[in-house]
């Protein structure tokens, strides 16, 4: 149609008028179907996740560690009160890579389990893993075997940080850990290599590269820090020195006392006195070295922190963090193990040395809670978790709702628009256990799991609703508690109700058979014997 036509009388005006309001009816149109394809396209997710971290180490559950990046990330999302690991690095990663309890025969990766990254691919999502993996070092148990299109960082357990080629010392098995990129292992690194550095740069490599591709990404963090060897720059130390002084029960009150503050806790929850491996720091005779190890600690979160900050500046700078769902944890909770036991002559901080944090400072890393890594007392299994991204309700809040890492593969396939399979690669799948805390994000209700199940070193526990059923190896008795009431731990009701005990036990040794807990069946003959008599 002509611009003469349009100059010609009333006929160009109404020609005019039916265009316009075609073109309008159009724009809404053209909007709707934007708004549409906006909800239909599946986010990026980036899942990171930090090891051997205590439940109130970062800010925003209550530490005094510097981590303005996660304190930021909680304040445009949410933060559970509620969310559990595995208390123990290997059955976490197993556990939250594909959606189910731990399988302890063989590999706890086998062929009939999916990962998320194999699942996120039917959706075509890019997918790449920095950090540390430790299901598996050799073929068909690398994570570019198991859907991960790229890898970078540790196959097995943790290393020097400064420099990944030193062994283990002799005391921890003189150990040669697996550092590779893709399939090629790594022997040598620059000379300012550190491992968390590391993890962040190539991660942020990852976030470039994938976003230039203009398809949804995966991209799962797995940083090795504030796990022992305590390594940590010079520069990171000194923020911290002096801070720790006043000794771990100042800390842990502290902690309690902010976290009571914040929210994080309800006034019911009392702390509970020091766990039976601790002593009082006034009788610390080396409190120089003990402070020393804190502030390494200290240094080593921080030091994570800034490296997610170099994470959410790669989004940013790519244009997709608005589209990306932001998810973070910790492995298991603070960790109290001393390989080669305290030793004041190793110096925490440089690479040259080999030391630990101890039972004191985990206990405080652990805050409000009991106990630490591999127990399955809150302090064992509860972990920070915070989720950020489109669609996430309640920003800036708490939420109370109970959920497990076996959640986080359900998660991620929602948030994909992609169905868990029953078949993969010719092969049936186990059902998966977890369920898609999805709802959650979006601020509805979800129905919670009925029981949820712990193990390890015989250490084990079942929640059910509001009841936990614990038992520690080193007390060898079950133990109840409510923990709507009593968070901490403190109040035993196992003499006040043995028929719930009898009842939760049964349950968990019904786990146990079905993961292949190698006791399990002692147990089940026991109790079988003991209803008889």
């Amino acid at each position: 149609m002509s611009d003469q036509y349009f100059r010609n009388g009333w006929k160009s005006r109404a020609a005019a008028l039916v265009i316009g309001v075609l073109a309008f009816g159009g724009l809404q149109q053209a909007i709707a179907a934007e708004q549409e394809t906006a909800k239909e396209t599946p986010p990026n997710i980036v899942l990171i996740m930090v090891d051997d971290m205590g439940y109130s180490d970062i800010g925003c559950y209550g530490g005094e560690i510097a981590t303005p990046n996660l304190d930021a990330l909680a304040k445009r999302g949410i933060r559970f009160r509620q969310f559990y690991n595995n208390a123990k690095c290997t059955t976490t990663r197993a556990s939250l890579i594909t959606g189910l309890y731990p399988r302890r025969k063989g590999k706890l990766l086998k062929e009939n389990m999916i990962t998320i990254a194999e699942g996120l691919k039917q959706a075509g999502y890019q997918t790449g893993l920095s950090g540390k993996w430790h299901l598996g070092d050799t073929s068909p148990h690398r994570p570019i075997d198991r859907g991960f299109d790229r890898f970078f960082g540790l196959l097995d357990g943790c290393c020097n940080f400064f420099d990944p080629s030193i062994p283990d010392p002799d005391f921890k098995g003189n150990r040669q850990r697996v550092f590779a990129r893709e399939d090629q292992r790594m022997t040598e690194f620059p000379e300012d290599f550190y491992t968390t550095d590391a993890f962040s740069n190539y991660s942020a490599e990852l976030i470039d590269t994938f976003s230039a591709k203009g398809k949804p990404f995966f991209l799962h963090v797995c940083y090795t820090a504030p796990h022992y060897p305590l390594h940590a720059k010079p520069e990171d130390i000194a923020k911290y020195e002096g801070r720790y002084d006043a000794g771990w029960e100042a800390l842990r009150l502290e902690r309690y006392q902010r976290q009571l503050e914040m929210g994080v806790l309800q006034k019911e929850w009392e702390l509970p006195p020091r766990d039976r491996e601790v002593g009082p720091w006034e009788e610390e005779t080396n409190k120089d070295w003990q402070t020393r190890r804190m502030e390494v600690y200290a240094a080593m979160v921080d030091s994570m922190d800034q490296g997610v900050g170099k994470i959410m500046k790669a989004l940013e700078k790519n244009g997709v963090l608005d589209n990306t769902v932001i998810m973070f944890l910790s492995d298991n909770g603070g960790c109290a193990e001393e390989p080669g036991g305290a030793d004041p002559t190793a110096i925490p901080g440089p690479k040259d040395f080999y030391t630990t944090c101890g039972p004191a400072w985990a206990w405080a890393q652990n805050t409000p809670f009991r106990r630490y890594k591999q127990w399955v007392h809150e302090g064992g299994i509860a972990t920070p978790f915070i989720a950020a991204g489109p669609g996430i309700e309640r920003q800036g809040e708490f939420v109370n709702d109970v959920a497990h890492i076996i959640d986080l593969l359900p998660t991620c396939l929602d948030l994909a628009q992609v169905n868990y399979p029953k078949r993969f690669n010719e092969t049936k799948v186990l059902p998966v256990d977890g369920k898609s805390i999805v709802p959650i994000l979006e601020g509805k209700s979800r129905k919670a799991h009925k029981t949820l199940c712990w193990e390890w070193s015989r250490n084990r526990a079942i929640r059910q609703g509001n009841w936990k059923l614990a038992w520690d190896r080193g007390v060898e008795k079950w133990e109840l508690y409510r923990l709507d009431q009593d968070r901490t731990e403190l109040n035993n009701l196992a003499d006040e109700y043995p028929e719930r005990v009898a009842k939760m036990s049964q349950a968990w040794i019904e786990w146990a058979q079905e993961t292949n807990i190698s006791y399990a069946k002692d147990l089940q003959a026991n109790a079988s014997k003991n209803r008889r008599e």
